[in-house]
């Protein structure tokens, strides 16, 4: 009999959890199995697991999580050897700084803290979890073997794929259609909708096979499948999203539509990529129903805000919005447009590919392989008596000429673009081989965006940042008295990471008669950004600052994602 069983034991029955009697049972249970006394006494029923490790939370002033919620990095858990998890069931779940945070099943084994320090050489903190859920995530990791079977036994199977083309017989002979691998694929993209995930990689090595999710806007690793599933995975999603699985030498571009529990339908865009090892898929999730339209909840500040709700109600002129890949662009033009559309008003989209439907306004998939380029269909806008035209990129001459000459000719064009920031887009059109006087008749505002982490609201907390690095950063000195900093001291709602969800920082440039002239004059990049500031622009740096000070995300995330003026 150990002492820590004992000792745990006879506190539960100093609660009033379990009686004498059951404890006894239990002890006696456990010289057999060998097992952790709380798991004994939750599997005969003497106590739910719940109410146990909110009591053992309570004496050991240990914070409980939901491992099933927590995004957990496999760099973390591999700090410390498979073994000494399995021994003590103790598996790292995040780093802050300079502390490792641990979760165990038994807050009573203190000395795992000296022992794991050593190990990593981290200031150790623990956090309770179940002895199910901490198993579970070590077979995750650990175990390259595991056939997804307790995963997969949990699947929600209120999961429908819509319109999806029936698989002959070939395609089930080849094992295509496995109950493990439909399950698994199932699972991953359920799980992924769960976590709240807008992308989902799974990705082939020579000797792994690995599935991760980004998870606002920063990828975490979530399993790794047995290798040999990999052809048969990346078979069924594109069985699923009616692509050719007999294709492994060139990209392919798809869609699955899945209706996941009542009334409720997710799209996700299905992207394959032939690497050295194999296809790596990337699916991106489309989720109409958490498609935030209300531009006044997007992050403008208020004076850029104004701009451009004034932009975008003009008659005509263009409207740029740049940023890299996944920054929030079509978010923000979808606003717009949500905005935009009227009854009175005839409204087109040239888009590749088309993530959300929205009644009343037209909307075309660019296939460049049939000859249905963005240039082409805007074109054939122009045929079609159009009030307000969006074009999904302007990524060449012909269409940065064709959509500037529909915005002087009496259209509202909105577009986007990829640059660094909103001055050096006028640079980019020049340098496509658009006029000046066109680029500064046809430009009404251009607006710049990223998007930063957001400070989990549930356990939001005011924290000091020295002023130092707030002025180094860029803060003006007569602002920081008014600042109010917060982090993020992580819990299961953020699944410990201290954010949960996005805002979008934007640096909004109008386009005013001052900087129209400067563009005729040949200005660069640096004297229109000097201009445009001097005119009241705010840089991405100064709008992610504002969010700082005001507490709605960090320093850290604001450096991550935007440069130093």
């Amino acid at each position: 009999m150990s002492v820590m069983a004992t000792k745990i034991g006879e506190m539960l029955l100093k609660g009033n959890l379990i009686t004498p009697d059951q404890l006894r049972s239990a002890l006696e249970t456990q010289k057999k199995t060998k097992e952790r006394i709380g798991s004994v006494l939750v599997k005969t029923g003497f106590i739910k697991e719940q109410e146990l490790l909110s009591f053992l939370g309570r004496q050991f002033n240990v914070p409980v999580v939901d491992l099933g919620k927590y995004e957990i990095n496999a760099e973390i858990v591999r700090l410390l050897p498979e073994e000494m998890v399995q021994k003590h069931l103790a598996l790292p779940i995040n780093r802050v700084g300079a502390k490792l945070i641990v979760a165990v099943a038994d807050p009573s084994n203190m000395a795992i803290i000296d022992a794991i320090g050593f190990k990593t050489g981290y200031a150790v903190e623990l956090v309770l979890a179940s002895e199910r859920d901490i198993t579970t995530a070590i077979n995750k990791f650990f175990d390259q073997s595991l056939e997804f079977k307790d995963i997969i036994s949990e699947l929600d199977e209120d999961l429908e794929v819509v319109r999806e083309e029936e698989v002959d017989s070939l395609e089930m002979e080849r094992g295509i259609d496995d109950a493990p691998v439909v399950k698994l694929a199932n699972f991953i993209l359920t799980d992924a909708i769960k976590r709240r995930a807008s992308d989902i990689h799974i990705e082939p090595y020579e000797k792994e096979f690995r599935v991760r999710y980004r998870v606002d806007g920063v990828l975490y690793e979530v399993m790794r499948p047995p290798l040999k599933l990999r052809n048969a995975l990346s078979s069924r999603l594109k069985i699923m999203s009616s692509l050719d699985i007999a294709e492994r030498r060139l990209p392919q571009d798809g869609r699955i539509k899945l209706k996941v529990g009542k009334g409720r339908e997710m799209d996700f865009r299905v992207s394959t990529l032939p690497t050295i090892y194999g296809e790596k898929i990337v699916l991106r999730l489309l989720d109409k129903a958490s498609l935030q339209l209300d531009m006044t909840k997007l992050g403008f500040e208020a004076e850029a805000l104004k701009d451009f709700q004034e932009a975008i109600h003009r008659p005509y002129g263009m409207i740029l919005v740049t940023g890299p890949t996944g920054s929030g662009k079509t978010t923000t033009l979808y606003s717009a447009l949500s905005d935009l559309n009227k009854t009175t008003d005839n409204i087109s989209t040239a888009e590749d590919p088309v993530e959300y439907n929205f009644a009343g306004i037209n909307q075309v998939q660019i296939k460049e392989e049939i000859g249905l380029t963005f240039a082409g269909a805007l074109r054939s806008f122009l045929r079609q008596d159009p009030d307000i035209i969006m074009v999904g990129e302007i990524r060449d001459y012909e269409t940065a000429e064709i959509a500037v000459k529909a915005a002087l000719t009496g259209h509202l064009v909105l577009s986007t673009l990829h640059t660094n920031d909103a001055p050096s887009t006028i640079t980019r059109l020049l340098n496509m081989g658009i006029e000046p006087f066109l680029v500064s008749s046809s430009l009404n505002l251009i607006v710049a965006q990223r998007l930063a982490r957001r400070i989990c609201g549930h356990c939001k907390e005011e924290t000091k940042i020295p002023p130092k690095a707030l002025l180094d950063a860029g803060t003006k000195p007569e602002r920081l008295k008014h600042a109010r900093t917060c982090r993020g001291k992580g819990c299961d709602e953020c699944n410990g990471t201290g954010f949960r969800g996005r805002v979008a920082l934007y640096e909004v440039m109008p386009v005013k008669e001052d900087l129209k002239d400067l563009i005729l004059r040949g200005g660069g990049a640096i004297e229109v950004k000097r201009e445009a500031v001097r005119l009241g622009m705010k840089s991405l740096r100064q709008a992610g600052l504002s969010k700082v000070e005001e507490g709605v995300t960090t320093l850290e995330e604001v450096l991550r994602v935007t440069a130093p003026d």
